[in-house]
């Protein structure tokens, strides 16, 4: 039986190495950046911070004219739906944080891949989202039922697919991965489409510049939690005039079991349960943090989001290349190879959409149990 070695690059703290590939080499160039040279990659690579481009010509799938979106669509067909929520933050930060935090940086990606000159497609972010039983409650926290999520979900991924976008990226900024996961499964599932789909929850796939005791001068205190030092170190960086400084506070959740048992929310410790594997062994938002903030705010500075956000920026840039590089625009994987469908039932759908000889997705037969 062939034998799996992994090698590993060592940092200077032995708590912290990273994978000896292409991803853990260019986190490892963040991890080793100074200041000046993540102020660099921030101003001058992806021109961070920026006013949000939500109503920006040109900027998201939106508010781009079709015919300039297709054009733009045939270099790079990759698309990045963010993907937030709206729930308290407590006072001092506002409810659509998550939004704001997942569509800016993303900015920043489509930036520097127009510069680049194959820019990426942003959709409008997902605004709106599922939430666990222990955020129920909190005034500012609008919560959508698991499987109207789901749903809406997958039509958003068919919608894009018929338009021609077959790669599409959720990129996640909330406590909901599980409703993502199911919904890409589900897609794939019912519509058997060939194409990549993945879920990138950014927060996790930045985790070590999260994470306290790395011996760097802009290093956090606390691991990530909600609406605390991370959270709001991200909004003092990328949308500081949205914060309210004078209403900052300190706060922490109450465990009624051994915390031991759980991970926080960027599984940092390799504990025996993810934070959302079970409900009542914290008390409820409602009943020990009802300002809706699971940390020290006070411990917020905006140098401290830099190295994540930085990191994440070019793990996304990393991304469109490795797809593309594979399946330039306009391919994908084989229908034989990633669904119970076969090449030559997909050609018309998989042409370019409104050309001679193209069907829409949405008059395609079922295959499967789905």
């Amino acid at each position: 039986m062939p034998v799996v070695k992994v090698n590993w690059i060592p940092t200077e703290n032995p708590e912290f190495k990273f994978e000896d590939n292409v991803i853990g080499r260019l986190k490892k160039e963040v991890w080793d950046a100074d200041m000046a040279q993540l102020d660099a990659w921030l101003t001058e690579d992806f021109e961070i911070p920026q006013p949000s481009e939500l109503g920006k010509a040109n900027c998201y799938y939106q508010t781009t004219p079709h015919g300039k979106a297709n054009e733009k669509r045939k270099k790079n067909d990759i698309v990045f739906v963010p993907v937030g929520c709206t729930e308290c933050h407590g006072d001092a930060l506002p409810p659509g944080q998550d939004v704001f935090q997942v569509s800016q940086f993303l900015e920043g990606v489509r930036r520097y891949t127009a510069k680049k000159g194959n820019e990426v497609t942003l959709a409008w972010p997902i605004l709106y989202g599922g939430h666990p039983h222990h955020h129920l409650g909190m005034p500012g926290t609008i919560v959508i039922p698991q499987n109207i999520l789901v749903e809406q979900i997958i039509a958003i991924m068919l919608g894009l697919w018929n338009d021609g976008y077959r790669k599409i990226i959720l990129v996640n900024n909330h406590g909901h991965m599980y409703t993502l996961v199911t919904a890409i499964q589900e897609f794939c599932k019912r519509f058997q489409l060939p194409g990549i789909f993945q879920v990138f929850d950014w927060i996790t796939a930045a985790r070590e510049f999260y994470t306290p005791f790395t011996g760097k001068p802009d290093e956090m205190v606390e691991t990530f939690t909600h609406a605390a030092e991370s959270e709001t170190s991200l909004g003092l960086l990328m949308f500081p005039e949205m914060l309210d400084k004078s209403k900052f506070i300190d706060r922490q959740g109450k465990p009624l079991i051994r915390p031991e048992w759980f991970d926080n929310s960027i599984t940092d410790y390799g504990r025996p349960h993810q934070w959302c594997e079970g409900e009542g062994h914290n008390e409820i938002e409602m009943s020990a943090t009802p300002e809706g903030v699971l940390g020290w705010q006070s411990l917020a500075h905006a140098d401290k989001a830099k190295r994540p956000v930085v990191a994440m920026c070019k793990l996304l840039v990393q991304l469109i290349d490795d797809i593309l590089e594979v399946y330039p625009a306009g391919t994908v994987p084989s229908a034989e190879q990633v669904t119970l469908r076969t090449s030559e039932e997909m050609a018309p759908y998989l042409k370019e959409p409104m050309s001679e000889g193209w069907k829409t997705v949405y008059g395609i037969p079922r295959v499967g149990l789905f």
